[in-house]
């Protein structure tokens, strides 16, 4: 087993440090976004924006902190939340009447204000997202992926009826995981929850799933079917076209930062970070190599490639510092950048450059006449290529052929012995909870989802081996 699996928590904290994504500050469980991490945040914030509003969504912002009232109103949705809520209790040097929480979440205030903003049908449907910071005072942290403060989208639409609402929820499910598979080149499973695993307050949530290299999964998107249990508790309704008041059905849907974290897991490598094209901060680095600054006609050329790559929309940067062509090679590599160029005196003669994509181990001679199209072709495919690799390992990971607690418990054995990574199982589940729960007990495995397309169709419970209700994916998971 390559050391990044053997130790794979120390591997990723490295990798995002040398990569120069974050910093810890001194607030257990917070850290601060570096620009290149910061950037990565903001192209998936541009791709998913951009899918809201193309479907009708606008943008909002509500306040951070929520009334201690405003939970008790929905039972369900407290008590998922309350171990995990930072509260307020003082304010200018007085006591606070009533606590305030930072937000977990907003449905609860959002709740609140539709009360007041939604009157008729005519109102309908309201289709608001959020981009904000939450808090869910974590007491295990790993940058990006679970941290006590991070960034995210909340969605909050109400809606007529039952059959608009869950059209809403199924409709932004599929945008995540075009966005996370387009952009992010991360295969997942999208699929419904188990009713143990949904959002609290939720009546059906849904998920999408994705593979980490060391064979844990992370939740990558969520859509939750809310009914009426909050339009309920907040007194959100509507006078219908029957001129009678109603319930309004609501939903809401998120994405956080652990995308981040997740697309240094699914692509990193035993040098470090390896991003996508599509959302790498830089996507071309130019380097002069060989006595460069005495051959002027090196950095003119590198110039005119780098005006023409802007032209184009790439993201370029000309590396002309001091530091030896190893090392600049060695720190963009850290970075992720997809694809370098070099071009030395030798290089310039022959009328041609050396390209190196950071996934592949060749270089390859590019004419510099036509540099241009080649850089925007391996762009594309390097694209490609991460998403079918990593499409490739789930698929070597993913194990249909396990049935049985002693089946899984024997491959779990044989993956410590051979120090290999477990993956996941698809299996039956007969519906009952209890089963769920002793899978997780003996094993650590979760319920993902019960996918929507199974690779198969599994027939007996994997824990009693009575009738499945559901084929599920279990696994390890962050």
């Amino acid at each position: 087993m390559s050391q990044k699996i053997n130790d794979f928590s120390k591997w990723y904290v490295d990798t995002i440090q040398k990569a120069d994504l974050m910093d810890y500050t001194p607030v257990r469980g917070c850290i601060a976004f570096k620009p290149d991490g910061y950037e990565l945040w903001e192209h998936i914030q541009a791709e998913m924006d951009k899918r809201f509003k193309e479907t009708g969504h606008r943008n909002a912002y509500f306040p951070m902190l929520i009334p201690e009232s405003f939970f008790q109103k929905e039972k369900d949705h407290i008590e998922g939340f309350s171990p995990e809520l930072p509260w307020v209790t003082e304010a200018a040097g007085e006591q606070l009447e009533e606590r305030l929480a930072l937000r977990p979440t907003s449905e609860t205030m959002i709740g609140h204000l539709y009360s007041n903003w939604i009157k008729s049908y005519r109102d309908l449907p309201v289709l608001i997202n959020q981009w904000a910071n939450v808090f869910r005072w974590e007491k295990k942290t790993l940058p990006f992926i679970r941290t006590s403060e991070f960034l995210w989208q909340e969605g909050h639409t109400a809606h007529v009826d039952e059959e608009d609402a869950r059209k809403e929820t199924m409709q932004m499910l599929a945008i995540y995981k075009e966005v996370v598979e387009g952009l992010l080149a991360i295969p997942v499973y999208d699929g419904q929850k188990t009713p143990s695993e949904r959002f609290a307050g939720a009546v059906d949530t849904f998920s999408i799933e994705a593979m980490m290299q060391d064979g844990k999964a992370v939740q990558a998107g969520t859509s939750h079917y809310l009914g009426t249990k909050f339009a309920e508790a907040f007194d959100i309704k509507y006078l219908n076209k029957e001129n009678k008041h109603v319930h309004v059905h609501t939903t809401s849907w998120g994405t956080s930062t652990r995308l981040i974290g997740s697309v240094i897991m699914v692509h990193g490598d035993e040098q470090g970070l390896v991003l996508p094209p599509r959302i790498a901060p830089t996507q071309v680095v130019l380097i002069p190599v060989g006595p460069w600054k005495k051959n002027p006609a090196i950095m003119e050329k590198l110039d005119e490639i780098f005006a023409a790559l802007k032209a184009k929309g790439i993201r370029v940067r000309l590396d002309d510092s001091d530091q030896s062509p190893g090392y600049k090679f060695n720190e963009w590599e850290l970075k992720g950048v997809p694809v370098r160029i070099e071009l030395g005196p030798r290089d310039l003669e022959n009328q041609q450059g050396l390209m190196k994509a950071r996934d592949e181990d060749e270089k390859v001679s590019v004419s510099l006449e036509t540099i241009v199209e080649s850089i925007e072709k391996e762009l594309a495919t390097m694209q490609t290529r991460l998403f079918e690799k990593a499409k490739a390992f789930r698929a070597n990971n993913s194990h249909t052929h396990i049935d049985t607690m002693e089946q899984l418990k024997q491959h779990l054995a044989q993956a410590e012995q051979n120090e290999t990574i477990p993956g996941w199982v698809l299996a039956g589940w007969c519906g009952d909870d209890a089963c769920e729960e002793k899978v997780k007990e003996e094993t650590k495995f979760t319920t993902r989802n019960i996918p929507f397309n199974p690779p198969t169709t599994k027939h007996t419970c994997i824990h009693c081996g009575k009738e499945a209700a559901h084929t599920v994916w279990f696994a390890r998971a962050y």
